[in-house]
């Protein structure tokens, strides 16, 4: 049984630790405030981007585009995973590398050469560890990251994907739904998937949507210019989703941690103050005993 000395130094320790999670957990709620400013901030435009460029490809003459080859038989695939550079962050690195390993093997099953990129530092320590071959690495993704960071990568990706160095591009990242929901999600970025529904609408010569577009000067011209900023801003969105949900899910575990030393150092201060107790119970029988045993 511990003695009270023992008992008394490791509620001082428990304390110590409480701190630091307390102030990991305030870090984080503050940088989480600022990554989900930057998500919702962004999400108007993406969305609007998206649409244009979705009733821009379902155009007959625009669908041969270089970023909008589809090729019938699958040969290389591109596989980024998107993982934070630090722990302490609960099931985040976990959820991702386990989703990441998954959409690998299925490609290797159905024989599809995987080349991968690993952004993070725990998804190029996990893929050293599990002997996982991987392209490039990145560490640079995190919670100062900037427009131009994601427009490095898109830059890449659409170069490797027009010179048909690879068939196809995914992304695999933690989306953002809310503050409560952040899933790990497995995103197609090239080619640029156009819904069968909006295809069969052009073919039938319906609107798009609910509102059809003229477009001037003509489909092809604007979407040479427009496809390439939408795919970055596709990029940057994903990255941002990934470090909103990183900081929301390091401020989770944190408060968990917080709480669970907070639970411990009550456990701890009772069963101190048992020891204690028992200790004086001890002491005043002497006493008495003694004092019975001079008279």
């Amino acid at each position: 049984m511990a003695t009270s000395k023992e008992i008394r130094n490791r509620i001082g320790s428990v304390q110590n630790t409480k701190k630091i999670t307390r102030t990991m957990e305030l870090v984080s709620t503050a940088k989480a405030k600022k990554a989900v400013d930057k998500v919702v901030a962004s999400r108007p435009y993406a969305d609007k981007i998206k649409e244009l460029i979705l009733s821009l490809a379902a155009q007959g003459e625009v669908s041969d585009h270089p970023l909008l080859r589809r090729h019938a038989h699958i040969r290389k695939v591109l596989v980024v995973v998107v993982t934070a550079n630090r722990g302490l962050c609960g099931g985040y690195n976990t959820n991702i590398l386990r989703a990441a390993v998954a959409r690998i093997e299925a490609y290797k099953k159905e024989g599809v050469e995987v080349v991968t990129h690993a952004i993070g530092k725990k998804a190029i320590s996990y893929f050293n560890f599990q002997k996982i071959s991987f392209a490039a690495s990145f560490t640079n993704v995190d919670d100062k990251m900037t427009f131009a960071d994601a427009q490095k990568f898109a830059e890449n990706y659409m170069e490797s994907f027009a010179l048909e160095t690879v068939d196809k591009i995914d992304i695999i990242y933690t989306k953002y739904f809310s503050a409560a929901t952040q899933k790990p999600i497995v995103e197609t970025v090239l080619p640029v998937e156009i819904p069968e529904g909006e295809k069969r609408q052009h073919a039938a010569g319906e609107p798009l949507g609910r509102r059809p577009f003229l477009f001037e000067p003509d489909p092809q011209t604007i979407l040479q210019s427009l496809l390439p900023k939408a795919i970055t801003m596709n990029i940057y969105q994903s990255l941002l989703d990934a470090v909103a949900s990183e900081q929301i899910a390091r401020r989770i575990a944190m408060k968990s941690a917080t709480d669970a030393a907070s639970d411990m150092i009550k456990s701890l201060t009772l069963q101190y103050n048992r020891i204690r107790q028992a200790k004086i119970t001890q002491e005043i029988a002497e006493i008495v005993g003694g004092a019975a045993a001079i008279q």
